[in-house]
């Protein structure tokens, strides 16, 4: 089955950069508009628009602080102004956390994450719904990860916000399957990426990532582009049925 978006309007969430960028593009590829969320890059962010318009597909890019409901809600009246409609939330937009014990961790840190993570998820995909409501398929896709496999130590807000996030997808799952809406997770591995690369770092002291590849699944470490292929597969066609489930992307290892 040949995928395609055409048609359709996508908004990702801090899609300037990383996995974020890998999914803004590929959507386009399979033929949708993108909507590129940013909060400060904004050259990054231009260039993941201009990578969009390359491909031709109509692209812009919308500065907000997606843990701030005031700038979610001024965005998404922006996009739907600009492109008239949403039909596929992708809820990527992360922050790192500082691979700290529960006992060392601020709690400034704490909220932070937790809002990034949890609370930002959920401000979209209510603003977003009614929008969504009215297309013939809607498609939420939050980014989360391997983590809340393991919650390991040292990470307790990172754990605790993709925990929250995936909660929220479950929830809106049941919800919105009668209006068509379907909502899935995708949980991504180690990803080369700079946030991957700082956790990484954060919690093995390795700088370099690829010191890892030997070791990975199928010889590499996660790229940002095998993440983006399960976001497209998610908000498709090809996908008719598949709600309220999370796919690793991991190489089948942890």
């Amino acid at each position: 089955m040949k995928i395609s978006l055409e048609g359709r309007v996508a908004l990702v969430t801090g899609g300037s950069r990383g996995i974020g960028r890998a999914i803004a593009i590929a959507l386009a590829e399979s033929g949708a508009d993108v909507a590129v969320n940013y909060r400060r890059d904004e050259e990054a962010a231009r260039e993941t628009v201009a990578a969009i318009e390359a491909l031709g597909r109509r692209a812009k890019a919308y500065s907000a602080s997606v843990e701030v409901y005031e700038e979610d809600e001024r965005m998404v009246a922006e996009v739907i102004r600009d492109f008239g409609s949403i039909g596929i939330l992708v809820n990527n937009a992360g922050i790192a956390s500082r691979g700290k014990s529960v006992a060392d961790t601020d709690p400034g840190e704490l909220e932070r994450v937790l809002r990034v993570h949890a609370m930002a998820p959920h401000f979209l995909s209510r603003l977003v719904l009614p929008h969504m409501r009215k297309e013939k398929r809607g498609d939420i896709v939050m980014i989360s990860s391997v983590a809340t496999l393991s919650f390991a130590a040292n990470g307790a807000p990172y754990s605790m916000g993709k925990a929250a996030l995936e909660a929220l997808a479950m929830t809106l799952a049941k919800e919105e399957r009668k209006h068509g809406i379907r909502t899935n997770v995708v949980g991504p591995g180690l990803t080369d990426t700079d946030m991957g690369r700082r956790l990484n770092t954060a919690r093995t002291g390795i700088k370099d990532i690829h010191e890892l590849d030997a070791s990975a699944p199928f010889g590499h470490i996660c790229s940002p582009e095998e993440v983006a292929a399960a976001v497209v597969y998610l908000a498709s066609d090809a996908n008719p049925y598949a709600n309220g489930q999370k796919l690793y992307i991991n190489g089948g290892g942890a």
